[in-house]
């Protein structure tokens, strides 16, 4: 029972910021103008700050893990090389090839990561997440990039796919913390204290703004789709992958973090990325809804289980 608790009390406040946006949207406090232009700022600057702060706070003697970053990185490069096998035997039409592909294997990872990390582990033990975030995020957009131009019948553009990911702002975030946590670098305590108050602004924004963008629109028409991914991202792909975790002896923090990575919903930022390189963007919005959605009962039972089996 008390582990049955603990997460829902994790889970739990992650939802009601998520209806809280819907409704906001619903009652037309917010429209999808002011939701665009919300989105944009979060994505710029509070999500890279609580990224850059949650790095620059951290241990890194005792959170550094090459064994998780390279298992994290390897396992994500399988799952789109065998995504890119399956798909195109599942779904015939290119644009939504592609973003069936991104759809499974790109995650939600920063929305989800800290704030469920910081509920289990505490504010001042998740460093292994966000240094594992900054291997992650990079990675996602790379091969997304891959299997958009793929799909859509262009040439790969590398220099571009590098342009796109070092002027990422999560990147810079994650890249800044880094070097001044390597070098010992230490910012004034009032600017690390403004940091820090604009930091705890990113989350609850950024899930408030994932409610607003709720829409529930083309069910029907993309119900096939939908179904493949929800249950290919939510369930079967971190099961496979929470298993060989379990085998490869990740346990606690680094276990916490890789279901995470897992099990979290389709990122949002996929489905702006989809309308830029010609896919399916309406199929993509519906992707982001409902592994949104359903991800709050399955995030839920993956801590339980985890709990329960006393890995994390």
């Amino acid at each position: 029972m008390e582990n049955l608790i603990l997460s829902f009390n994790v889970v739990a406040p992650l939802c009601i910021v998520m209806a809280l946006g819907y409704f906001l949207k619903y009652i037309k406090v917010l429209d999808n103008s002011s939701v665009k232009v919300m989105n944009n700022a979060t994505f710029k600057v509070f999500l890279p700050t609580l990224l850059f702060y949650n790095i620059y706070t951290t241990d890194l003697c005792n959170v550094f893990n090459p064994k998780l970053m390279i298992f994290a990185a390897t396992s994500i490069i399988a799952l789109f090389g065998v995504l890119f096998l399956i798909i195109p035997i599942i779904e015939k039409d290119n644009k939504k090839r592609g973003v069936m592909i991104q759809g499974t294997f790109r995650s939600n990872f920063v929305l989800f990561g800290i704030p469920v990390a910081t509920s289990l582990v505490g504010e001042g033990k998740i460093g292994t997440t966000a240094l594992l975030i900054g291997i992650v995020v990079p990675l996602f957009n790379f091969l997304s990039v891959i299997a958009l131009e793929t799909f859509r019948g262009g040439n790969i553009n590398i220099k571009k796919i590098i342009h796109g990911i070092i002027t990422n702002p999560l990147i810079i975030g994650a890249c800044l913390g880094l070097l001044l946590l390597i070098f010992s670098i230490k910012l004034p305590v009032f600017i690390v204290s403004t940091i820090k108050d604009i930091s705890k602004m990113a989350t609850p924004l950024s899930l408030t703004l994932l409610g607003a963008s709720f829409s529930f629109s083309n069910v029907k028409k993309y119900l096939k789709e939908t179904i493949i991914v929800v249950l290919g991202k939510l369930i079967i792909t971190p099961l496979i992958f929470i298993v060989i975790s379990y085998y490869c002896g990740f346990r606690d923090v680094s276990l916490l973090s890789l279901m995470i990575m897992f099990a979290s919903p389709t990122a949002v930022s996929s489905f702006q990325m989809a309308m830029q390189m010609d896919g399916d963007s309406d199929l993509a919005s519906q992707i982001v809804v409902f592994t949104s959605a359903f991800s709050i009962v399955t995030v839920f039972s993956w801590i339980f289980v985890l709990k329960q089996l006393s890995l994390i």
